[in-house]
């Protein structure tokens, strides 16, 4: 027994000692910028932005909530296990669901105009990314986030924030679940 416990106190003090990793290593690392607050059907989620690793993405999605475009839509995509989508304007409107995430009328109409990858960002759970239907150019406000690691995304999907709260709501997050309130501090 007094063995046991000689074993247990060393290994408390090496784990005590030792730095715990990150849950948000890629926040701390790039996690300079406005932070995007939304209050969903399941509870909140709170995004850390990227502004030094993405800036003209984390301005053109700052701009978008602070003009209150996020509110009252719904996610329009949900890919069970892997991420979450929402940005679609049209998704306030349930008449027009089978066109949510494809229609050319759902986005703000004015693209981001640059893709800004990052080395060393990749699309892991928490990761918060631009959709597009191609061109990482071409996106605008449809925003994903990852559930799961996701490495086939990486150079593809431009990663400008990382869920820091709420990743839970986000796992529970179905289609047509409203997106209430979207502010930014």
């Amino acid at each position: 027994m007094l063995c046991t416990l000689s074993t247990m106190a060393v290994l408390a003090a090496v784990c005590l000692a030792s730095p715990v990793p990150s849950t948000h290593a890629q926040a701390r690392a790039g996690g300079t910028g406005p932070v995007i607050t939304m209050e969903t059907d399941k509870g909140t989620i709170v995004i850390q932005t990227f502004q030094d690793k993405a800036p003209k993405t984390v301005a053109h999605i700052v701009d978008l909530v602070k003009k209150n475009f996020y509110n009252a839509q719904r996610i329009h995509r949900v890919v069970k296990g892997q991420l979450v989508q929402w940005g679609d304007k049209m998704s306030r409107d349930m008449t027009y669901r089978e066109w949510w995430g494809r229609s050319p009328g759902g986005s703000s109409g004015t693209p981001i105009g640059v893709a800004e990858f990052t080395k060393g960002l990749k699309h892991r759970a928490g990761s918060v990314s631009m959709a597009h239907s191609g061109n990482a150019a071409a996106a605008d406000s449809q925003i994903f986030i990852c559930l799961a690691p996701m490495p086939n995304l990486d150079g593809k999907h431009v990663i400008f924030g990382e869920v820091t709260q709420g990743l839970d709501v986000a796992k529970k997050l179905v289609v047509t679940d409203r997106l209430k309130r979207v502010t930014v501090k």
